[in-house]
């Protein structure tokens, strides 16, 4: 029985597949004959068929599709090696993630292997690669805005604004004033000394919150008094740097602090919509989640809309959509089971597929070959020395200032002087405002590895002082 079913099917097959396949070769056969009058020439000798078939086979590999995913696996290969590297020498994988993107640059692979670099990352290619690095920008910092627990600011605040505020005034004040000497050698044509001074100081003061998190955790120190004040500090660092931020776009758009008063105030107009109305109806959203009124890829829609809205809103005001993003992601509902569900849903995307596409973007912009002279690296020192200068003295003192001990002070210091993918992201910007030129950009670049980099040998140092 088993037998003639089994036979039956088969047979079946045979003859529809058969069956219909004869039929499509006899409609092609007749239908040749409409073909008269028409003046079509086939060459089907076997030395032109595989001729067409290498031209028609070289052709798919510049292909924009196909090179875009050729892209994207030299990337993701090239950035878990890298990451996994300085992962075992005690470093953050972001920063090897981050070298990676560099070497796959003009720095390395295109002074190196000027073909392969050609052909890999050919300049009509960037445009899609970029499209998708801006994406995974947006859902970076979208996911940095909800892993902020205002919860936490508001408990700490005291401690947290003064520590917070000190380690962004001194390093951007002594930005602004490492401009005023720099500003004639360095500063694109066109741009004035305001938006180079402002810019600069904002590059000086950020902190990477997430590295510092990431960092935090690795030394499993997040559940320690220590942790959760510099965990506080780098929120509310977070916040104020980036509401800076807008403002500096907005003043560097409009030419002038009085013409931006506009932009800026459309932006606290949004600020304010977005914590007064959005906030509260998404926290019933969510409610309606939890109590199972509402399915959640319906939640979830309504939430990705929230997020691109936002994005989209600011960047027509004039503020970039990267603060859209982060500003959606602080108005999240804070249930940890709803936020903790949300969060891996995206996480592994934006930071694994999407985010190493910004650090190549980057890295292609950084030609470290430009600084080819011994001043040049000089001015490289320097902005190192007055970056880590004005953010470590800012923390430690103000820290010490509110009570803490020596050791917990200099270790806030150290930590708040990370800077990684932050001010990578705060970089771009510049650069693509025109406000940046290329070896400003440079030196800036190595300024941010450096520091980042110096985060965990000084950790070290201070428990081994103060032990």
């Amino acid at each position: 029985m088993v037998f003639i079913k089994k036979f039956k099917t088969v047979f079946f097959y045979i003859l529809i597949i058969g069956g219909f396949s004869a039929a499509m070769y006899w409609i092609i056969d007749v239908g040749k004959q409409l073909e008269q009058g028409r003046e079509i020439v086939l060459n089907v000798s076997a030395e032109n068929s595989f001729q067409q078939f290498l031209n028609s086979f070289t052709e798919n590999f510049h292909h924009p599709a196909a090179l875009l995913l050729l892209q994207v696996i030299s990337i993701i290969a090239v950035s878990r090696i890298f990451g996994l590297l300085f992962k075992k020498m005690g470093q953050p994988m972001v920063i090897g993630e981050i070298i990676a993107g560099i070497a796959l640059g003009p720095s390395l692979l295109g002074l190196y292997f000027p073909e392969v670099s050609s052909f890999l990352f050919a300049p009509q290619s960037l445009s899609n690669l970029q499209v998708l690095s801006q994406i995974g920008l947006v859902l970076f910092m979208f996911i940095v805005g909800m892993d902020l627990d205002i919860g936490v600011l508001k408990n700490k605040a005291h401690e947290a604004v003064v520590i917070s505020h000190a380690s962004i005034i001194v390093p951007f004040a002594s930005g602004v004033a490492l401009a005023y000497f720099i500003y004639s050698s360095f500063a694109p044509a066109g741009v004035p000394f305001s938006s180079f001074g402002l810019f600069l100081g904002i590059s000086m003061s950020i902190t990477a919150f997430p590295v510092l998190a990431r960092i935090i955790q690795e030394r499993n120190i997040h559940k320690t008094r220590l942790g959760a004040i510099v965990i506080t500090c780098a929120a509310a660092d977070d916040i104020t740097a980036w509401c800076l931020l807008a403002v500096v776009i907005a003043i560097v758009k409009a030419g002038s602090v009085v013409s931006s008063v506009y932009t800026i105030l459309l932006a606290v107009a949004y600020v304010i919509l977005m914590i007064k109305l959005v906030r509260p109806f998404l926290k019933k959203l969510a409610l309606r989640y939890e109590t199972g009124k509402a399915g959640w890829k319906s939640i979830v829609a309504v939430f990705f809309l929230v997020l691109l809205v936002s994005s989209y809103t600011t960047e027509v005001i004039g503020i970039h959509a990267l603060f859209g993003a982060f500003m959606a992601g602080a108005v999240m509902p804070h249930s940890s089971k709803f936020r903790s569900m949300f969060i891996e849903k995206i996480e592994d995307v934006a930071l694994v597929l999407l985010l190493p596409l910004f650090f190549v973007i980057t890295g292609l912009r950084t030609e470290i070959g430009l600084l080819n002279d011994g001043s040049l690296w000089l001015v490289t020192g320097i902005i190192i020395v007055v970056a880590t200068l004005g953010k470590f003295v800012g923390s430690s003192v103000a820290a010490r200032f509110v009570g803490q001990s020596w050791k917990d002070s200099l270790s806030i210091g150290a930590l708040m002087n990370t800077r990684g993918l932050m001010e990578l992201i705060v970089l771009n910007i510049g650069y693509d405002l025109g406000i940046l030129n290329a070896e400003i950009f440079a030196m800036m670049v190595i300024m941010a590895l450096v520091t980042t980099f110096m985060t965990g040998p000084l950790l070290n140092l201070f428990q081994k002082v103060f032990k």
